[in-house]
């Protein structure tokens, strides 16, 4: 997808702030400082909508992307943050939970994870939950670059592995830094909305 037209239209909390217009949605989740700021940026071909930030935690909200008024990425908060005090973390757990389990114009959740290390015990719960209610995952596999281009295999092996993933849900090599995996992801999206 050619990409021109984007904003970022609301930050919601709660059913009654979410968008209207009907779009398909693709929620973002992953674990805080995991790029997922990263990612909508390159995606979206923006350099800074999406906020990145060396404090990591920093989404607590759901926040609206609305793309070429044809759907909406939604960032939802990142988990596995320490810093971030139980009270604050308790409260993203439902509002999350709500919007995954219940929102019709949901279509999938992009997971981003890091390419480099097998995923957390935060990542395979977080797989977990949207295997339970049997929401459609793409898995992106950031921070490629990292690695060299000889081990993507052996490391996207391991992520498989380790969330147990399903058969059906696709898992990317992506680089924020050079757009590699981007065509990939898109193509992924455009066939679920």
């Amino acid at each position: 997808m050619k990409v021109h037209n984007v904003e970022m239209i609301m930050s919601a909390v709660r059913t009654e702030q979410y968008p209207t217009e009907g779009y398909p949605e693709f929620a973002l989740a992953g674990r805080s400082n995991v790029g997922k700021s990263s990612f909508i940026n390159k995606m979206i071909g923006r350099k800074s909508l999406a906020r990145t930030s060396s404090k990591p935690g920093k989404t607590q909200t759901l926040n609206f992307y609305k793309i070429e008024e044809q759907l909406f990425f939604v960032d939802v908060p990142g988990y596995g943050y320490a810093q971030i005090s139980k009270t604050e973390r308790a409260k993203w757990g439902p509002m999350i939970e709500e919007y995954i389990t219940s929102r019709e114009e949901l279509r999938a959740v992009i997971q981003i994870v890091d390419l480099r290390h097998a995923p957390s015990a935060d990542d395979c719960g977080m797989y977990d939950f949207l295997v339970d209610f049997d929401i459609p995952a793409i898995v992106i596999a950031t921070k490629a670059d990292k690695i060299p281009r000889g081990q993507w295999e052996k490391h996207k092996k391991i992520v498989r592995e380790r969330l147990q993933m399903r058969i059906d849900d696709p898992l990317v090599a992506f680089s924020s830094e050079k757009g590699t995996g981007m065509d990939e992801a898109w193509k992924l999206i455009e066939e679920r909305m």
